[in-house]
């Protein structure tokens, strides 16, 4: 874990994630990141200069039954209260409209509705499990999908609902990650989502396997390139 609060950490004082008195929802889907996610925060407050508080935040699908009781269980162990919202977002998009690239149409409206939750539950900030390679991975979505070259950022304030998206765990590889959840035998939950393994991002992930096979610190060069704030501002640092 030493690692993984290390990159928190950093990406914290990087860009002013964290703040007294932040009330902080903690979107939860089951995946591996976002318990590794969950259970980092829940131990990073210890110690954090900044007093936090957090709320775990799970939306299910509607696509089979999700028993969460093992999340919760892992919630109540690290003191941190839980909060489950029953959604038909799986349905509306697989059985209703039968999208043919439903990721993009998916991951908007999750996010508008786990955005409505924390702010339902009383939070500022909304924490999403996000790492490095996530981070590369859609800039190469963006680049060879859009033609544009962008990616996610660490802070981003959405002015409409008066809330702050943060991505704590930007600078941790995700190689880490699943060993870090797997020494810790944090309970994973199975994904149900009908294009599991079958989208773009999938494969994106494996042009950056092929590139690090070829250029072996292909990844941190362009975690560097992401980090260049002079020369390509893509993660702009905060100034206020």
């Amino acid at each position: 874990m030493k690692k993984v609060l290390g990159c928190i950490r950093k990406a914290c004082e990087d860009f002013d994630l964290i703040k007294d008195g932040d009330r902080i929802g903690v979107g939860v889907s089951g995946g591996k990141d976002s318990l590794l996610l969950l259970y980092a925060l829940a131990l990073y407050r210890k110690f954090s200069k900044a007093r936090f508080t957090l709320v775990g935040l799970t939306l299910t699908l509607g696509l089979a039954p999700t028993d969460t009781s093992a999340i919760a269980a892992l919630c109540e162990k690290l003191e941190v209260p839980y909060v489950v919202r029953e959604t038909q977002i799986g349905k509306v998009i697989f059985e209703e409209r039968k999208e043919k690239n439903p990721c993009s149409l998916c991951a908007k409206m999750r996010r508008g509705a786990l955005n409505e939750l924390a702010k339902e539950v009383g939070c500022n900030k909304v924490a999403l499990g996000h790492h490095r390679d996530d981070a590369l991975e859609t800039l190469l979505l963006s680049l060879l999908h859009e033609g544009r070259i962008h990616t996610f950022h660490p802070r981003s304030y959405l002015s409409r609902m008066d809330l702050t998206v943060i991505r704590p765990m930007v600078y941790l590889p995700e190689k880490h990650v699943i060993h870090v959840v797997r020494e810790l035998q944090l309970p994973v939950l199975a994904s149900s989502c009908p294009a599991n393994g079958n989208t773009q991002r999938e494969e994106m992930k494996e042009l950056l396997d092929a590139l690090c096979r070829r250029y072996p610190n292909a990844r941190e060069l362009m975690l560097s390139a992401l980090q260049n704030e002079a020369q390509y501002g893509l993660w702009d640092r905060p100034k206020d």
